[in-house]
């Protein structure tokens, strides 16, 4: 598929960058880190791996639900966005994680973060990066394929 002629800018921008892809690095960051956090709390049971886990899956879901509300913007309230099917799949699958992200970290909070580790705060956790895997693929056909978001000026 070809890019389209036109470059397709985002309505939640300051000087013409897009915020959505601005915000989300952290949050993707922290989620794809509790990975290993879970990892190395169920190797070594220290609890500190329990608690950082807690804080990384805290960043990871408030977060990307800060970041989610700009690309939520452009989703809307630009027409030709709207009109992508990769732009629906990507806000439906990034939905979807930040649900699973935003139960996980629900479910350490507490007076024993690691009671829920294993098994379902690691299963979650594992969703959790396929979707964001998952939401990445689809975000970068938004931008390489489509030229959302892209400032040619």
């Amino acid at each position: 598929m070809k890019p389209t002629s036109e470059p397709i800018l985002s309505r939640a921008a300051i000087a013409g960058h897009p915020v959505h892809p601005m915000l989300i690095h952290f949050p993707v960051a922290a989620l794809i880190a509790l990975v290993g956090a879970d990892a190395a709390y169920l190797n070594t049971g220290d609890p500190f791996w329990a608690r950082a886990g807690v804080w990384l899956a805290g960043v990871g879901a408030l977060g990307g639900w800060v970041a989610s509300l700009a690309g939520l913007v452009d989703l809307l309230t630009v027409s030709q966005i709207r009109r992508l099917i990769t732009a629906w799949g990507h806000a439906l699958v990034a939905v979807m994680m930040l649900s699973l992200a935003t139960f996980n970290w629900q479910l350490r909070l507490g007076d024993d973060p690691g009671r829920y580790v294993m098994p379902w705060g690691l299963v979650m956790t594992m969703a959790t990066a396929g979707f964001i895997a998952l939401a990445a693929y689809l975000g970068g056909r938004l931008v390489y394929e489509n030229a959302v978001g892209v400032h040619t000026d």
